[in-house]
């Protein structure tokens, strides 16, 4: 019994250091830059599923990572061209000892690598950083409306049901506009 909670308490003391040194990490603001080469999906995986269960298209944004989780974004840049882009985790690989990432081609085309086949990158976690609504107030007196980008924190389409009962409200005004009730 006393060795059982002997390696319960060691086990809650490494994860309170774990915690303790994500946290340190993460009020420094640092992003881990990750170097290494990445290549890109051969096309005959175009349609194929990948490892989180969705199909692998060649013409989306996307990527596959040893550790990173599904869904991940990561900033992926080519320091030989400066050229930048932001892919999502969907698959896992490479399973070579000298690539980190495997890219899907539009992915590979845009950073410029698809002659060569392969390219040293820098990967950094993204987190999107734009105004999901639009602001308004006297703090944003400096700004016109064509500098600020404005992303719909989500669009719904008309349910058919409002549409009906709009138009049922409006037959009912109609029909009863005309009534008259006495008055006690």
């Amino acid at each position: 019994m006393q060795i059982k909670k002997l390696l319960l308490l060691v086990f809650l003391l490494f994860c309170q250091c774990l915690a303790a040194t994500a946290q340190g990490e993460e009020s420094k603001g640092q992003k881990a830059i990750v170097r290494g080469n990445a290549s890109y999906y051969a096309d005959k995986f175009h349609g194929r599923r990948t490892a989180s269960g969705e199909l692998y298209d060649k013409d989306g944004m996307t990527c596959a990572h040893q550790k990173y989780p599904f869904g991940t974004m990561l900033k992926v840049r080519n320091p030989l061209n400066d050229r930048t882009v932001i892919v999502r985790v969907t698959d896992r690989g490479p399973y070579s000892k000298n690539r980190i990432l495997d890219l899907s081609r539009a992915a590979a085309r845009e950073l410029d690598i698809i002659q060569a086949g392969f390219a040293m990158v820098e990967i950094t976690p993204y987190f999107a950083t734009e105004i999901p609504f639009k602001p308004s107030g006297e703090g944003m007196a400096g700004f016109t409306e064509l500098d600020l980008l404005y992303i719909p924190a989500a669009t719904f389409p008309e349910p058919i049901w409002q549409r009906d009962t709009i138009r049922v409200v409006e037959e009912l005004k109609e029909v009863t506009s005309s009534w008259t009730f006495p008055m006690p």
